[in-house]
């Protein structure tokens, strides 16, 4: 083993530029003349081909697809620096990240933090967090009232953890419209394919928010 790796976990809810920072972080290390293997969850096609990360805005980076992390294990072995995104998918991501950080690898792992009920999701990538030596948890704004949004929502009667989709099922929302029921007046636009408010009321929250 090397040791020389580290892990830096990129956390935060729907729109908040996770896969943003993934891409910016990534292209550093290009233009510092480090080898970069980026990473993709297979099933995420929501918004560019298979061979790419994009972001919500249509940023891309080329990316090997897979759903299982240790698949590609020696394309990430002959890398420097190793991207992955919606790491939260990945049933081997602590052990995957753990072991190519150990091997000398720098990982960067974009992720949500929670699922749409705010639970761990069942792949543990919360559990890299006292493995990480960089952490940043990133927000959004609330979709609903436009305050600071740590949170995301599920607009949509699914009830599966692994749902994967874009502005059409989920808002990125504060801790008062999570548990407020204020998302039936919530609409897509069409060309900004972000939620926006329809006419709708939103319930003030307490002031000493």
């Amino acid at each position: 083993m090397n040791f020389g790796g580290s892990i830096t976990l990129v956390f935060g809810p729907m729109f908040s530029g996770k896969t943003t920072e993934l891409i910016r972080l990534c292209d550093r290390q290009q233009l510092a003349g480090r080898k970069v293997l980026v990473i993709k969850y297979s099933k995420d096609t929501r918004y560019t081909a298979n061979d790419e990360v994009s972001t919500h805005v249509g940023h891309t980076l080329p990316a090997i697809p897979t759903d299982k992390l240790f698949s590609v294990s020696d394309a990430a072995l002959d890398a420097e620096v190793i991207g992955i995104d919606e790491g939260q998918f990945f049933p081997d991501i602590v052990q995957f990240a753990d072991d190519m950080a150990n091997a000398g690898k720098h990982v960067i792992v974009a992720a949500l933090d929670g699922t749409f009920r705010r639970d761990p999701f069942p792949s543990r990538v919360i559990d890299l967090l006292p493995r990480a030596e960089h952490v940043t948890k990133l927000s959004a704004v609330c979709h609903i009232c436009g305050r600071n949004a740590p949170f995301s929502r599920r607009i949509t009667a699914d009830t599966d953890v692994e749902v994967i989709g874009g502005a059409d099922m989920y808002v990125a929302v504060c801790r008062h419209c999570f548990h407020a029921d204020v998302t039936e007046g919530l609409k897509v636009d069409p060309k900004s394919r972000s939620p926006v408010r329809n006419m709708l009321t939103v319930p003030e929250p307490p002031r000493s928010w």
